[in-house]
């Protein structure tokens, strides 16, 4: 278990939020025009690294908004935290 600052709640124990998933994909501006693999690929695949990886977060036992997160996935040290619609951060 881990403290969780929320951008609009502040800290909270991590059992009141929802991982997401990784934050930042695009959809594709033609979905119509993709094969079954192309839509697969988009829909399922994932970068899934050991370290640093920005991820979407839902505070769901809380105020239920949706914010990003760069977060080491090797030890679950939080880097940064970050609104949606807000650019991510360069390296």
């Amino acid at each position: 278990m881990f403290i969780i600052n929320c951008p609009f709640c502040g800290e909270r124990d991590q059992s009141e939020f929802k991982a997401g998933g990784e934050a930042h994909i695009e959809r594709p501006k033609q979905p119509t025009e993709l094969s079954d693999d192309q839509w697969a690929e988009y829909l399922f695949m994932r970068k899934n690294i050991k370290g640093i990886q920005f991820e979407r977060w839902n505070h769901a036992h809380g105020c239920r908004k949706w914010f990003n997160m760069v977060r080491d996935t090797s030890n679950d040290e939080i880097k940064l935290i970050y609104k949606m619609g807000e650019k991510p951060p360069t390296e």
